[in-house]
């Protein structure tokens, strides 16, 4: 495989795991002080973007092998694209520590707990923080493609 294909494949996939979690990010301030009526009513958009695991996957898998490419190039592209695959790694560990759980206690938001405000807090910052490591993914990956 080329350099400029994982290179491409890396950037593709990060690009397209930024999209859900930007999209997170970017409506947390019109979300976090709705209602619990309008915060259940909004949390029903998200049905069915248990979809996007696959792209994560593929992300964490493609920037892996950016980081191999880099290591076996010589190019000191090997630092920016561990970078790349370890903060898609840690999207998986803040969805399987914070987010994760709190779907499960919400039963994906069909139900909202007596401490739910809680709940919701601990849901939206998860997903701005994932929004933030796949960005310096996307970014490091992007730098990583320019140096090999």
């Amino acid at each position: 495989m080329s350099h400029h294909l994982v290179s491409f494949v890396a950037i593709f996939f990060c690009g397209l795991a930024l999209i859900p979690a930007a999209a997170h990010a970017m409506e947390l301030p019109n979300k976090i002080h709705l209602s619990k009526e309008e915060y259940l009513v909004a949390q029903k958009l998200y049905r069915g973007w248990h979809f996007v695991a696959p792209v994560v996957i593929l992300a964490m898998v493609s920037t892996a092998v950016l980081f191999v490419r880099a290591r076996t190039a010589g190019s000191g592209a090997e630092i920016a694209a561990i970078v790349a695959f370890l903060c898609v790694a840690a999207t998986q560990a803040v969805f399987w520590m914070f987010t994760f759980p709190v779907n499960r206690a919400t039963q994906n938001w069909t139900a909202a707990p007596s401490n739910w405000e809680a709940l919701r807090r601990k849901w939206e910052y998860s997903h701005a923080a994932s929004a933030v490591l796949n960005l310096i993914a996307f970014g490091a990956a992007v730098l990583a493609a320019l140096r090999l």
